[in-house]
């Protein structure tokens, strides 16, 4: 628990909770084939992850890279990934079949720019066709997705506005870009490109049709929290448990990729609501407790979120001025409601499976044991956060899952890969309770 103060960038955030409903419809990818369109931008290194994880669900893919491109990652190691051949040139295709870039453009089930730069936005919306990426964009009938990512002063500038409106009038669409750190100067705003998990889920959702795997759980409903919440100590202060809501904006991601009409109660965080999943934003835990009650009945509801245990009992409605001399306030703490405790204590609403989360520094199993117990869930995902991890704001996790039966050790892998498999454990999960009524 630390008392932060509220940064600037949080100070255009809505205190009340909204709701945003992505569109539905995520299906899994495998046997599709995507072109992907790399940019030259530094998020490029990115692209090599979300090749890995096409080809990891059965698509096929093939890479163009831009002249740029090629200054950030090779084609050496695109084409270790993609086992296809990868193409930088009009005259790549040379030796291939006439008017090559035709067909490149047009066998495709979809077309992806990432990162989508400045520079490539602005040529795509003047028609451009003076290199290979250009002139298959130019040359296909088949839906694109571009992703953007460039410095927030370019994203913003009254030119790539334009552009980015031509493009969206031409059926051009469009994911990102994120809120944070940019690369250079340590300047924060819109820019980041989206993180491979949301770029697989969008082109999952634009291919359609939840099958096989990816319908493991079509039908059910699942509900997740994550993030942080922010407990007001006066308008510009709060006290907040560090969280950066990675695990959880995973979870219900993979959630949705398997065909769960997914909610996330999110609080304050810098990321992009995954797609395919309704999404509630929230502050304080006691917006979160409410907007977690109102989405049930739920088959399953995942905490994942690092709810605040305290908040102050009555916040300051004017900044709190500090002057020499004059006595450090004192808060009054009052405790929070426990959410996970509440849903595991429901009747006639509580879901079949309700899991937990343990952020712990020590004793990590041990006290995600007793936790399971005190809280009345079912299984209880306890990872060790203490200082050397890397775990919080990081992009890796190591957890434990704790049962009734025992405890699954599971390997340090990336979160993403841990919703992955909490899911696909949930779904196993899911299909045994309803054998069982």
């Amino acid at each position: 628990m630390t008392v932060v103060a509220g940064l600037a960038r949080r100070a255009s955030r809505a205190r009340n909770a909204t709701t945003r409903s992505a569109p539905k419809g995520n299906g899994n990818v495998n046997g599709k084939r995507i072109l992907l369109i790399i940019g030259g931008g530094i998020a490029a290194y990115k692209c090599l992850e979300l090749i890995r994880r096409l080809r990891e669900r059965g698509a096929a893919v093939r890479v163009v890279l831009t002249r740029a491109a090629t200054e950030f990652v090779t084609p050496l190691s695109v084409g270790a990934l993609t086992n296809e051949r990868v193409l930088t040139s009009l005259f790549d295709l040379s030796d291939e079949q006439e008017i090559g870039h035709i067909r490149l453009s047009r066998e495709a089930d979809l077309l992806v720019v990432a990162p989508a730069t400045a520079d490539l936005l602005a040529r795509m919306a003047g028609g451009h066709a003076d290199d290979l990426a250009t002139t298959v964009l130019l040359a296909t009938d088949k839906p694109v997705l571009a992703v953007p990512a460039m410095n927030p002063h370019m994203w913003t500038h009254a030119a790539t506005r334009r552009n980015v409106a031509r493009l969206a009038a031409d059926g051009i669409e469009f994911l990102g870009p994120n809120e944070g750190e940019m690369a250079e100067g340590g300047e924060v705003g819109l820019g980041r490109m989206a993180e491979p998990h949301e770029i697989l889920a969008a082109i999952a959702e634009r291919l359609g049709g939840a099958s096989g795997a990816s319908a493991a759980l079509a039908g059910r409903r699942v509900v997740v929290t994550s993030g942080p919440t922010h407990e007001p100590i006066d308008p510009v202060r709060y006290i907040a448990n560090r969280s950066s809501g990675k695990q959880g904006h995973a979870i219900a991601t993979a959630a949705a990729a398997m065909g769960a009409e997914t909610v996330m109660v999110s609080g304050p965080t810098n990321l992009t609501d995954p797609a395919g999943v309704a999404t509630v934003h929230v502050e304080t835990a006691r917006e979160m407790l409410e907007a977690v009650e109102a989405a049930l009945p739920a088959d399953v509801v995942v905490c994942a979120a690092a709810v605040a245990d305290w908040r102050v009992a009555d916040a300051a409605g004017s900044k709190i001025k500090k002057s020499k001399g004059k006595p450090v306030p004192k808060l009054d703490l009052v405790q929070n409601p426990d959410i996970l405790r509440t849903v595991a204590e429901l009747d006639a609403k509580r879901p079949p499976l309700v899991i937990g989360f343990a952020a712990e520094t020590d004793n990590v199993v041990a006290n995600a044991k007793k936790k399971l117990r005190t809280k009345g869930c079912d299984w209880i995902v306890a990872n060790d956060v203490s200082a050397g991890t890397g775990v919080m704001g990081g992009d890796r996790n190591s957890v434990h899952l704790v049962t009734a039966k025992g405890v699954e050790d599971w390997p340090r892998m990336s979160k993403d890969e841990v919703a992955r498999r909490l899911m696909e454990r949930i779904s196993k999960g899911v299909a045994k309770l309803r054998g069982a009524k």
